[in-house]
């Protein structure tokens, strides 16, 4: 018994740990802060991220609202 305890605690940490770095993930995808934390990593790493990283935010601002999918056309308000 006393040889599967530190197994436990071990086992246990681990899966504490791995669930918080999961929780942080999802919370960083939903909120949209991932580009701006790594963005001075990959700027050392990886020199080419930036000019897309700038691409993909004129993208985000030039985003255009789609027309309404029955045939394109505005609905009429009632008489």
């Amino acid at each position: 018994m006393r040889a599967v305890v530190p197994f436990l605690v071990f086992a246990v940490a681990l899966g504490t740990v791995l669930a918080a770095l999961a929780w942080l993930a999802a919370r960083t995808r939903r909120r949209g802060v991932g580009r701006e934390l790594m963005g001075p990593v990959d700027l050392l790493y990886r020199p080419h991220t930036h000019q897309l990283n700038q691409e993909i935010r004129q993208q985000e601002q030039q985003m255009v609202a789609m027309p309404p999918a029955e045939g394109g056309r505005e609905p009429t308000p009632p008489d």
